[in-house]
């Protein structure tokens, strides 16, 4: 693998305040922010095919006291146990619990599973953080 230099042309109103950022964010010089912003869109555009194979965590909340709740989230669970790498579960207080999931899989497929999580009745939030295997990121 080598290092390629090209030349990019950005009106000065663009250049200002990518400067800011890149002075906000701690970057060296601006070839490692622009890097960072390219595998970023290379990584939205694996979660946009169902092909493209990602990771990440899904955090629930939900209230352990809901009837058949806890047996729901365990089915769904089951249901994609393939793509399921962990779990933790933590009580946050006597009504409370919060589950963390790992998954690595097809994208269509861990939204599915995260829509079905975050949609049954008594989950009071729900969030899906996904990034990329690293596969084909330099």
């Amino acid at each position: 693998m080598g290092i390629i230099r090209f030349g990019i042309s950005l009106d000065k109103e663009l250049l200002a305040p990518f400067d800011r950022l890149c002075k906000e964010k701690k970057y060296a010089n601006r070839s490692e922010a622009i890097r960072d912003l390219i595998r970023d869109g290379l990584v939205r555009e694996e979660w946009v095919g169902v092909k493209g194979e990602v990771t990440g965590v899904i955090t629930i909340v939900y209230d352990h006291h809901k009837r058949e709740l806890v047996d729901t989230l365990m089915s769904v669970q089951h249901d994609h146990q393939g793509m399921i790498i962990a779990s933790q579960h933590i009580h946050l207080n006597h009504d409370n619990c919060l589950e963390v999931i790992i998954v690595k899989g097809a994208s269509g497929r861990t939204r599915e599973l995260f829509s079905r999580l975050r949609s049954a009745k008594g989950v009071k939030h729900g969030e899906f953080v996904m990034t990329t295997t690293g596969k084909g990121l330099k």
